[in-house]
Formats: structure tokens, sequence, C-alpha cells
């Protein structure tokens, strides 16, 4: 059992450069990977993404990656020497038409746009590409290890309230012969007094309070209840992800649990129910954090 809450922190160095990656990631019903990365590191999202989809199957991640560069990159200055000879000579004919001396110092020439530009040397991708897959690596495996024991504590705690149903089953399990008992009691009761003196076929009596009778039997509902009980132990027992499977099972224990409660409406099992139901409720929230 596995939580889809977790942070992973990872980190690769060469000489040149310096990734790191963090992960953060919460419950989610499908797996949602968020990637923010430099810029011109863009094309290495859809790598990154598959990387993580291999290791993890549901939650919201949210991943972080920085990258620094070890005395930054080298930088060229390139001259456009037509350019400078442009103005050179543009500032020539200026001065020769108005009369003014021009001053077509190197350094004032530098300073008209496009004569002097910056080229920066280019990143060593395959480098980066190596630097940023390990440092995923271990921000994963990082993140992996904080789920997995979020994950067994989970485990302790549902698996605890799952036994706690299964007490309060057995004590509904116990209350049913008396409370068909009761309700064969009042059955009779009630339709004595409605009939008062009229005679009655004590067989057919008998037959229609049967009838009444079954259509508040519980026994169906209990042996299901039982049944996703134990289902819901063995699947908390699996090496997959289960998450999906243990919320569908606590759907259909609610759903059993509710009908338990409007079939028999005795102060015993309805308090049981109550308690039951709170359980389940509390597990249902436990299992929406499962993987």
């Amino acid at each position: 059992m596995r939580s889809m809450t977790g942070y992973g922190l990872g980190e690769a160095q060469s000489v040149n450069y310096s990734i790191v990656v963090e992960m953060r990631s919460v419950n989610h019903r499908y797996l949602e990977i968020s990637l923010r990365l430099p810029r011109q590191l863009n094309m290495l999202e859809d790598a990154l993404k598959k990387m993580i989809q291999t290791k993890l199957s549901r939650g919201k991640v949210d991943v972080y990656l920085a990258l620094e560069r070890f005395g930054g990159k080298k930088i060229d200055l390139i001259l456009d020497k037509e350019l400078a000879f442009a103005y050179y000579n543009s500032l020539i004919q200026l001065s020769e038409l108005t009369g003014v001396p021009h001053l077509a110092q190197a350094e004032k020439l530098a300073d008209f746009p496009g004569v002097l530009t910056q080229e920066t040397g280019e990143d060593d991708l395959d480098e980066i590409t190596v630097l940023s897959e390990t440092a995923l690596a271990k921000a994963l495996t990082s993140l992996i290890e904080m789920r997995d024991r979020e994950g067994y504590m989970l485990k302790e705690d549902i698996l605890a309230r799952m036994q706690h149903v299964s007490v309060l089953l057995c004590s509904i399990k116990e209350a049913v012969p008396q409370l068909l008992a009761e309700q064969q009691a009042k059955l009779r009761k009630r339709i004595e007094e409605l009939l008062e003196d009229i005679k009655v076929d004590e067989a057919r009596l008998a037959n229609e309070i049967a009838f009444l009778v079954d259509r508040t039997d519980i026994s169906e509902e209990l042996t299901r209840l039982a049944s996703h009980c134990q289902q819901f132990i063995e699947t908390s027992e699996l090496p997959e992800a289960m998450g999906r499977r243990l919320d569908f099972l606590v759907q259909e224990l609610n759903r059993e649990v509710n009908t338990i409660g409007s079939k028999s409406n005795t102060l015993i099992i309805g308090n049981l129910v109550i308690e039951m139901k709170n359980a389940l409720e509390k597990i249902r929230e436990q299992v929406q954090n499962i993987e």
C-alpha cells in the first residue's frame, strides 16, 4: 500500500553543470504530471514524463528542475565590418553636408546598433540530458520511499478500522434472531389489534407474517458485507496500485450498511449501523490518498 502524498529531491553534477530536481505529489484520481523546466530544456519534457509514468500510477505530481552552469557560458563578440564601414561613411557624408566635423572614434562606432553583437556558446545538451535523468531518478526514489512509509502507516490505520467494522458485523449477526422474533411479535400483535374479534385463519396469518418479516430480513446483506470486508483485506495486500479498488469496495460496504439500517429499525442494530458508518467514513477518507 502506497500513499499518493510525498516529496523527493535529487541532484546530479558535472564539471560544467548542476541539476537539481524537486518533486511533490498529492492525491488525485489519475496521474497528472506538471513539469517546470528552464525554457531552453523544454525538449526534455516528454522523456522526463515517461520516466515518472513508469514509476507512478496515480497522484498530482509537480516537478521543478533547476539548471546551474559553472563558470557561465563562453561569450564571443561578433563585429559586423560592413555595418561599421557603412556607419563611418555615413558620418563622413553628414560632416561634409553640415560642415560639422565628425568624431568617428572606434568606441563610438561600436555603440551603434548591430556593430558588435554577443554570441553565447551552446550548452552540451547530451550532458544536461544525462544529468537531468539522473537527478530525476534520485528524486523519484526519494519520493517513492516517502510514499511507501506513509502508505505503511495508512495501512495499519485502515486495517484496524476494518477490524472494528468486522466486530460490529458480528454484533449485528448476533442481534438478528432477536430482531426477527421481535418483528414477528409486533406484527402479530398489530394485526390482532386491527382485526379485533374477527376470526382469522392462523395458517394464512402465519404466512403473511412470514412474508412481511422476510422483507426485513438482512441475512443477504450481512453475507455480502462480510464478503466485502474480506475482499478489502485481501486487496490491501496486493503488490500493485490498489486505491481505486479499495475505494470501490468502501462504496459497496456503505451500500450494504445503508440497506441494513433501512431494513432493521431497531435501536440495537441502528446504533451498530451508525458506528459502522462512522468507521467506514474514516476508512473512505484514508483510501482517497492511496495510490
